[in-house]
């Protein structure tokens, strides 16, 4: 029978899966398939399983356990393998690779960066600092200009809307990366300009939380910043 794959765990993990279902309906029941020093945390696999709100629940509230207990590989939602043999035979092939994630996620949890700007506001900086801008926006507010100002207008706009948010990303990441292990950047989407994910070391989450408040502070209310975390590492398995 398909099995459901949820994380992979050093065998000497607690892996403390009592009191937690697995996914589908009815939950599967939640064990480990093991092979040397790696355990897998498996369930039966459901025919239908689809990202429904309970499945994805029971899919992080499983990362959440075993994080909480030692360092763990995450394998996004909706990961299966034929059957347990398919599983214990990944898991000896590519043994020292995990082996060696493991220990390179040992004692970190991952943390995620979203930055947006509020459109009028920066339209607003962009003319109070542009005389050419200032100028080609009271042309057309006053009819005098040509029928290309709109389009001109727009590129000198869209030109400097891109450097000033390549700015402030360059800022926010040299702010914050010096209390990370490393990052991974995400194509962003809707108004964002940034999106990156952190792996940070428990020892430093309170000085990188604290930082990125003071952080969002500074830049003021026209810049927004949205932390999430901490999250299982799924951008760095």
């Amino acid at each position: 029978m398909a099995v459901y794959v949820y994380s992979i765990v050093a065998s000497t993990h607690p892996q403390r899966l009592d009191g937690l279902d697995g996914v589908g309906d009815p939950p599967g029941k939640l064990r480990t398939v093991s092979a040397g020093k790696l355990s897998a945390v498996v369930s039966e696999a459901p025919e239908d399983l689809r990202a429904k709100r309970r499945d994805l629940s029971a899919h992080q509230v499983v990362q959440e356990r075993l994080m909480a207990d030692g360092t763990v590989l995450p394998l996004q939602f909706g990961f299966t393998a034929t059957d347990d043999d398919a599983v214990r035979t990944v898991l000896e092939e590519d043994a020292d690779g995990f082996t060696e994630r493991l220990r390179s996620l040992e004692g970190c949890i991952e943390y995620h960066l979203k930055a947006a700007q509020d459109e009028d506001a920066l339209l607003r900086q962009i003319l109070a600092a542009s005389d050419e801008a200032r100028s080609l926006n009271e042309q057309i507010k006053s009819g005098h200009g040509g029928p290309d100002l709109p389009l001109t207008l727009g590129e000198k706009v869209a030109r400097e809307v891109q450097a000033r948010q390549d700015r402030l990303s360059t800022s926010i990441l040299e702010t914050l990366r010096s209390l990370t292990r490393d990052e991974r950047m995400t194509q962003p989407t809707g108004d964002d300009f940034l999106s990156v994910s952190f792996l940070v070391a428990r020892e430093h989450e309170d000085r990188f939380r604290t930082t990125e408040k003071e952080l969002a502070d500074e830049l003021g209310a026209d810049l927004d910043l949205r932390l999430r975390g901490p999250l299982p590492t799924y951008s760095f398995v």
